[in-house]
């Protein structure tokens, strides 16, 4: 069974860096809010009709939380490259650490301060330094604590609802909230942008956060977070495939002092501080 959950949360890593490159191409005359809207209209529609079991309190909350993040990284998508978003994003988990202890009184090791440190100077380094920072960075930056938090509330969540029953819900917040927030923008969209609004809200949201849901109790935290340190791997070789993007060697060596600032996060030791 912990095969099966490792093989599982590995296939999620995957998804999740493909979405990067794809939907930095869709969103091309395409608003962000817009393609929101769309990617979790579809994901509560299908949600919606495969699973009757629904919570509307903790899926709501979640569905709050998860448009922030949402609205904030694919915002910053449209300024930023993906690979950078893609390493950027990924630092939600040495974050982890931080709200575990917050809402379940888990002490920060001092390995994973130590990632959270690492993860901060890899974030200087991928983004090119002072001169090299925009506001996408900085929006992609707010959607990491927000994915962050997300994750925490569906461990705690989890633990007291049936996992299926936090998914619809959860989804149609999302859509709501992105379809209010851009009632004034153009609605036309393209072909590309459905087609990758089906992936994204199909796979990319449905069956990932039910993937996640249902495996991350099995293999605990600190290992599920371990393999999604692989997501912005997987982000720069879509993006490097579909968008032939390359980073410079400064940004690949704060590339890979997020890689080991991630691994460091996900490292469980007694020696708390």
């Amino acid at each position: 069974m912990r095969k099966k959950a490792v093989f599982w949360l590995l296939a999620i890593t995957i998804v999740w860096g493909s979405t990067f490159p794809l939907q930095k191409i869709a969103l091309v005359d395409v608003s962000p809010l817009v393609y929101i809207s769309l990617r979790f209209w579809i994901a509560f529609l299908f949600s919606f009709f495969l699973w009757k079991k629904r919570n509307f309190k903790y899926a709501f909350i979640l569905g709050l939380v998860l448009s922030i993040g949402y609205i904030t990284q694919t915002w910053g998508l449209k300024l930023t490259t993906a690979s950078k978003s893609g390493f950027i994003t990924s630092l939600y988990i040495p974050l982890v650490p931080f709200f575990s202890y917050m809402f379940e009184r888990e002490k920060v090791t001092k390995l994973q301060f130590l990632g959270f440190v690492l993860s901060m100077i890899g974030f200087y380094m991928i983004s090119g330094g002072i001169d090299g920072i925009n506001v996408g960075d900085f929006l992609t930056l707010i959607c990491a604590v927000s994915f962050a938090l997300h994750i925490v509330l569906i461990t705690v969540y989890s633990k007291k609802v049936e996992e299926t029953s936090l998914l619809s819900y959860q989804f149609l917040t999302v859509a709501v909230i992105n379809t209010l927030l851009s009632l004034n923008s153009n609605w036309n969209l393209t072909v590309m942008a459905v087609s990758v609004g089906i992936y994204t809200g199909i796979a990319a949201s449905v069956l990932v956060i039910l993937v996640q849901l249902k495996y991350q109790k099995i293999v605990g935290s600190n290992a599920t977070a371990l393999i999604f340190s692989g997501e912005p791997v997987f982000a720069s070789i879509f993006s490097y495939y579909f968008l032939n993007e390359r980073l410079s060697e400064f940004q690949f060596a704060g590339a890979v002092l997020l890689i080991i600032a991630v691994i460091l996060a996900s490292l469980k030791r007694s020696d708390e501080i």
